[in-house]
């Protein structure tokens, strides 16, 4: 069935030249999720499209057709402000790269859409980027259905600030069994959303990147590498 769909909110995550003159445009949508557009035509020196297809600005998307690439007829800039540079730009660019390649295509995810547009603004208050990108993560893996509670064991207990616990892959928190684990504090704190603490953000950023590298089945984040390298210039 040949779909019409106009006036969508959406972000832009990615663009790549398609043929001579077009473009596919890898797009998040409130309404519809992760789908790919092809704007014919704008990669011509005249086209008036291409302008707008910018990634991290709130659009309105227009297109038509059906299967996995239909065609963009449409682009309007919804206003606001949100500028990244620096760092909080690569971070912006993590969190395009994770969309894409953990986000199943047409599958809505209003919640998320709301986060990800909450999360831009975050950043480009030029806040500390890393527990803004925690908690995000967080999100993103709970909307997915593949985060484990953390403020309980896999058991059913209730975990306790001041022991120490492991977790097991898709099972979730365990009682310790050796190795270095994560303290009870951190779990908690990570439940709440609450980064304050630099142990918190530290465990927590070891747990978070063995989750995402998980569920991504070890594929490489091009993004995740330049983040690295700029934090050791």
């Amino acid at each position: 069935m040949n779909e019409k769909r106009d006036h969508e909110p959406a972000f832009v995550l990615h663009t790549w030249p398609w043929r001579e003159t077009s473009l596919i445009v890898e797009t998040l949508s409130r309404n519809h999720g992760r789908l790919a557009l092809v704007a014919r035509g704008a990669r011509r020196p005249m086209s008036s499209i291409k302008s707008r297809l910018l990634a991290f600005q709130p659009l309105e998307l227009s297109w038509f057709g059906k299967g996995g690439l239909r065609t963009l007829h449409a682009a309007e800039w919804q206003g606001g402000d949100l500028r990244l540079s620096g760092r909080a730009l690569m971070c912006g660019f993590y969190l395009n790269e994770l969309l894409l390649k953990l986000l199943p295509p047409d599958d809505p995810h209003e919640r998320l859409y709301d986060r990800y547009a909450e999360t831009l603004a975050e950043l480009s208050s030029q806040a500390e980027p890393e527990p803004i990108l925690r908690r995000f993560e967080l999100d993103l893996l709970s909307e997915l259905g593949y985060a484990q509670t953390l403020s309980h064991l896999a058991e059913g207990d209730e975990v306790r600030p001041d022991r120490r616990y492991g977790y097991v892959l898709d099972r979730g928190v365990v009682a310790a069994e050796g190795g270095p684990g994560y303290a009870g504090k951190t779990l908690l704190d990570m439940a709440a959303g609450d980064f304050s603490d630099p142990r918190t953000l530290a465990e927590g950023k070891l747990l978070m990147r063995t989750l995402i590298n998980h569920y991504l089945s070890d594929k490489p984040l091009l993004t995740r590498q330049l983040l690295v390298e700029l934090s050791s210039l």
